[in-house]
């Protein structure tokens, strides 16, 4: 359950260079008005657009619409990894928890042979994998801060592209990045409308799209905490208590599901979660954050034991089995984060700011004057 994240190299590593294929102005334009789509329906979740991936050696002007627009697969993924995050700005932390996934998964098709708009073999068979950035605008109505929506919606376009010419330069192999947005709070409502959204339902339908959710350690513990369920429902009122032992036949049948089980059940039948630690002192070591994966699978007595294991939680021991941990930063190396990367940009420290974001993330805030109030 514990892998090593197959993280980008830096020896050799050579800047990427911005690959935004249309003027900001324009962009801008088209995001605002995807959103206002949007909203104006009554979607949960929606693919807005695909940066398509390109040969090696091809240009962004050549190969790109000057207009995102979304580009269904011809045949349903076999593999879907999803990034779900508030993307104020995407980061380079953001950027290897992508890349590395991708790679982890195999290799998508090469793009040595200048081939790659067709990812389906001879087989029919489904493609490879596919890369979703997903926003939540579930609190819509009130302005979002320190960048509107329609302004993180073209980060994610820069910083899709960015994703796709590192796996070019670094891996030799290319991949589709889907952009969507969503009003569901939670990851297993969101699992559920990923599976059942039409974006990804061509091909066979026996085909099954298996989803890999990339979260920091910070949101696992936030899935196994039974408060984001609601309470158990109490027996309707005037029940009388039951004191009586139950008989034998009685405990082999089966109890009513929680809403924690009623939510991660079916989320963990479809998706695995790749976890990257954080290795700081708000959440600990490496050792302590993969002891609380251990201990939830640990054999304990249920609700009324004294362990720390999903039994405690009324959940199953096959969850974990479906969680992979990887390593995040290097001891030592700087700490990588949105914030840090809001703060370089207001106080115009583009060294700093180059450290915390990728190369066209960081045009886009540059162009846009992003975040420096």
């Amino acid at each position: 359950m514990s892998s090593s994240p197959g993280e980008p190299p830096e020896a050799g590593y050579q800047p990427m260079r911005p690959r935004v294929s249309a003027s900001a102005r324009v962009l801008t334009a088209f995001f605002s008005q995807a959103l206002t789509s949007f909203k104006a329906t009554s979607s949960k979740l929606e693919v807005i657009c695909t940066a398509s991936r390109q040969p090696v050696g091809t240009s962004q002007k050549d190969d790109q619409p000057a207009i995102p627009s979304p580009l269904p697969p011809r045949a349903r993924p076999r593999t879907l990894i999803i990034l779900d995050s508030s993307f104020n700005p995407p980061t380079r932390a953001h950027l290897r928890m992508a890349t590395s996934a991708i790679l982890s998964e195999g290799r998508p098709p090469t793009t040595t042979n200048h081939n790659v708009e067709n990812a389906v073999d001879v087989g029919g068979r489904a493609e490879t994998t596919r890369l979703l950035l997903l926003l939540s605008i579930n609190n819509a109505d009130k302005a979002p801060k320190p960048a509107p929506f329609h302004q993180r919606l073209g980060l994610m376009w820069a910083f899709a592209q960015d994703v796709q010419a590192w796996l070019q330069q670094q891996a030799n192999t290319a991949i589709d990045v889907d952009i969507g947005l969503s009003t569901l709070p939670f990851f297993h409502e969101k699992s559920e409308a990923i599976d059942q959204v039409g974006f990804y339902q061509r091909g066979a339908p026996e085909v099954k799209m298996g989803q890999v959710m990339l979260v920091g350690y910070d949101t696992l513990i936030r899935v196994f905490n039974p408060k984001y369920y609601g309470p158990v429902a109490a027996p309707p009122p005037g029940t009388p208590l039951d004191t009586s032992v139950p008989t034998a036949a009685e405990n082999k049948q089966e109890k009513p599901r929680t809403p924690m089980q009623k939510a991660l059940g079916p989320l963990f039948q479809r998706a695995r979660l790749r976890v990257t630690m954080r290795t700081d002192d708000e959440w600990g070591g490496k050792d302590e954050q993969l002891k609380y994966l251990q201990d939830l699978v640990q054999d304990d007595d249920g609700e009324e034991g004294g362990g720390h294991g999903l039994g405690r939680i009324s959940g199953s021991k096959e969850w974990a089995e479906r969680i992979e941990m990887v390593e995040g930063r290097e001891a030592g190396t700087e700490v990588v984060s949105s914030t840090y990367a809001r703060d370089a940009a207001r106080e115009g420290n583009r060294e700093r700011l180059d450290k915390m974001v990728s190369d066209g993330v960081k045009w886009w805030i540059e162009e846009e004057g992003l975040y420096r109030e």
